[in-house]
């Protein structure tokens, strides 16, 4: 069995997937995003060695909460760690336990065909992907993430395209992600996919910036103010603009 670089645990987790989770926080990321709350997942290399054995065992001590739920595994960018999850999610088949990943899709790299095989073997053990979407426009994604988002685009498609069920996810931020052509953009790209499951338009937030103090670090979006929560539905409305756009003219 494969170790996996592991940050942390969280416990009876109820915003990451169907119903209560066992969220694993995995280690490593190559985005750089402004509104990132977990830096210290950065890191690659870093955190505990464990084995998928040892992360059943603590998601078992508390099962009777889980019934409904399942293990989660986010981060960091989990998929950089394929190996280590393709060993985790046998196991938890095994057990008939819940899989979700939720993952920006950075790691996704069609060219790599040894890779590519691992991903298809993976989704033949996952039961749903949150995919979070940063921005749709790649030069905006670039100035936020310090990434482009060319793969991660291509990741959608391949869900879809293996039919794995998709929860689209999308942080509003002040300013960066909030206008209404982007968002539609946005509803426009994943209107085209079967597999979409639903849509969480999230509203920022700037709690982590005690973590970043603490670790030393420059906080990009300090002078951006939490975004009001009661700006969702109208926000969340452009982009079900763009979903219905697209459909109409697939005739979906």
């Amino acid at each position: 069995m494969m170790t996996g670089y592991i940050h942390s645990f969280q416990s009876l987790g109820t915003l990451d997937g169907p119903g209560v989770r066992f969220v694993v926080f995995m280690q490593g990321c190559n985005l750089r995003c402004g509104c990132c709350h977990n830096p210290d997942t950065w890191e690659m290399n870093a955190g505990e060695l464990m084995e998928p054995s040892y992360i059943i065992e603590q998601y078992e001590r508390n099962i009777a909460f889980y019934k409904n739920g399942g293990i989660t595994v986010t981060g960091g960018a989990p998929l950089m760690q394929i190996d280590f999850l393709i060993d985790l999610f046998t196991l938890a088949k095994q057990k008939n336990i819940h899989t979700c990943i939720d993952s920006s899709g950075i790691a996704y790299n069609p060219n790599n065909e040894d890779w590519i095989k691992k991903l298809d073997h993976l989704m033949t053990l996952t039961d749903l992907v949150m995919l979070d979407i940063k921005h749709i426009d790649p030069e905006k994604h670039k100035e936020l993430t310090a990434q482009p988002n060319t793969n991660i685009l291509k990741f959608a498609e391949y869900l879809d395209k293996k039919q794995v069920p998709m929860w689209i996810r999308h942080v509003v931020v002040p300013g960066i992600t909030d206008d209404p052509v982007y968002l539609e953009k946005l509803g426009y790209f994943i209107g085209a996919f079967k597999n979409l499951k639903a849509l969480d338009i999230l509203p920022y937030h700037d709690m982590g910036t005690v973590k970043y103090e603490k670790l030393g670090m420059e906080y990009k979006l300090k002078d951006v103010p939490p975004m009001e929560k009661s700006r969702v539905p109208e926000l969340k409305k452009h982009v079900l603009e763009g979903i219905k756009k697209r459909r109409a003219e697939l005739g979906m």
